[in-house]
C-alpha cells in the first residue's frame, strides 16, 4: 500500500508538470520557438553556468558554517558532494533532495540525520526570507508591472469579475475565518488526546527541529562571513538570470528590474513540490517576460534555455558527486532517506 501511494503521489507530480508545460507552450508557433533557441547567443548561457559553480561551492561553505555552528563540523567537500547529490534527487524525487543529502552526509562525516536536516529547515528559512525580501523589492521598484502580471496573467480575466464583485470574496474570508477559529479551539479541547497522537508528535518535534536549527545561527562565530555568502548565493541567482537576457533578441533590451522579477517568480516556480520546478517555473517566466512586453514564444524559449542549463549543470556536477560518494559509501542511501522521511525529527544527537 506504501508503494502505491508513493507511486500516485510521484506519478500526480509529473502530471502536474506536464500540464503546466503544455499549458506554457499551447496555441503558439512551435517552429519560433525552436528557432528563439537554435539561435541564441550561447555565450552567455555559458557565462551563466560558471556563475552557477560559484554558487554551490559557496552555498556548500555556507552549509558547513551552519553544521560546525550545530557542534557536528564535516569536512567541506562531503559536505558539497551531499549537497550535490541533494540537488540531483530533487530532480527526480521532489523535495525528497533534503533528505537524501543529510543521509549522505550521515554516511560520510558521521553527522546525526536530525542535526543536518535542521540546518537545511534553516536554509529554507533564509531562502523565504530573501525571497520575501525580493517581492518587495519588486513591489516598490516596479509596482505597475507587478500588478500587470498578477491581474492579467496570474488571475487572467478573472480580477475584473472580481474587482466588480467582491462579495464572493467577503463570504470566503468570513467562512475561511470561522473554520480557523473551530479548528483552533477543536485543537485545544483536545490537547491531551492530541498529544498521545504519533502525528500530532512528530508535528511538534518538527517544529522544535526547526526553531533549534533557526537559532543555531546565534551560536555562529562569523555571522558577516554567513551573511556574505548568502547575498553571494542570491547574486549569483540574480545575474544568471539577468546575463541569459543577451541570449535572445527580444529579451536582450530588459533592464535590471526584469532581472529581478524573473528571479523573484522564477524562485517562486522552483519552490513548487514538482520534480525539479518544471512546469511551475516555467510558467512563471513566462508570465512575467508578457508583463514585460515579451512574447509567449520568446519568453517561453527563454525559460527552456535557462532551466534546461541549469538542470545539465546539476545532472553533471551531482552526478560526479554520486559518484565519489558511491565510492566511499556502499549502502543505499535512497531507501535509508525514504525510512528517514517517514520518522519524526528529534533536536537530539542520538
Amino acid at each position: 500500500m506504501k508503494t502505491f501511494l508513493t507511486t500516485f503521489k510521484y506519478a500526480l507530480l509529473l502530471s502536474i508538470s506536464v500540464a503546466l508545460m503544455w499549458y506554457a507552450v499551447r496555441g503558439q508557433d512551435l517552429s519560433r520557438i525552436g528557432h528563439y533557441i537554435a539561435t541564441a547567443n550561447y555565450f552567455w548561457l555559458a557565462l551563466t553556468m560558471t556563475l552557477s559553480v560559484l554558487g554551490y561551492l559557496s552555498r556548500a561553505y555556507r552549509w558547513q558554517m551552519q553544521l560546525k555552528a550545530s557542534q557536528t563540523p564535516a569536512p567541506y567537500w562531503s559536505v558539497y558532494h551531499a549537497m550535490m547529490v541533494g540537488y540531483l534527487a530533487n530532480l527526480v524525487l521532489p523535495r525528497m533532495g533534503e533528505v537524501i543529502r543529510c543521509s549522505v552526509l550521515r554516511r560520510t562525516s558521521g553527522v546525526p540525520v536530525q542535526v543536518a536536516l535542521g540546518t537545511v529547515v534553516t536554509e529554507r528559512v533564509i531562502d523565504v526570507v530573501v525571497l520575501l525580501g525580493l517581492l518587495g523589492s519588486i513591489l516598490l521598484l516596479d509596482f505597475n508591472t507587478f500588478w500587470d502580471f498578477v491581474t492579467k496573467q496570474l488571475l487572467g480575466g478573472q480580477y475584473d469579475t472580481l474587482a466588480r464583485n467582491r462579495t464572493p470574496l467577503l463570504i470566503a474570508a468570513v467562512v475561511g475565518g470561522i473554520l480557523l477559529l473551530m479548528v483552533g479551539y477543536a485543537l485545544f479541547r483536545n490537547l491531551e488526546r492530541l498529544r498521545q497522537n504519533a502525528f500530532f508528535n512528530k508535528a511538534i518535534l518538527f517544529i522544535k527541529g526547526l526553531l533549534a536549527g533557526v537559532f543555531s545561527i546565534l551560536k555562529m562565530e562569523r555571522k558577516a562571513v554567513f551573511l556574505l555568502h548568502t547575498l553571494f548565493t542570491w547574486l549569483v541567482y540574480y545575474l544568471m538570470d539577468y546575463l541569459a537576457f543577451f541570449c535572445f533578441p527580444e529579451t536582450y533590451s530588459l533592464d535590471m528590474r526584469a532581472g529581478l522579477a524573473v528571479l523573484t517568480f522564477g524562485a517562486f516556480g522552483m519552490a513548487a513540490p514538482v520534480a525539479g520546478g518544471i512546469g511551475p517555473f516555467h510558467v512563471m517566466v513566462q508570465g512575467i517576460l508578457l508583463a514585460y512586453g515579451v512574447s509567449k514564444e520568446a519568453g517561453i524559449a527563454y525559460a527552456l534555455v535557462v532551466h534546461g542549463a541549469q538542470t545539465l549543470l546539476v545532472v553533471v556536477m551531482g552526478g560526479i558527486s554520486f559518484v565519489a560518494v558511491a565510492a566511499t559509501d556502499k549502502g543505499n542511501i535512497l531507501t535509508e532517506a525514504e525510512a528517514l522521511a517517514d520518522e519524526p525529527l528529534t533536536t537530539n544527537n542520538e
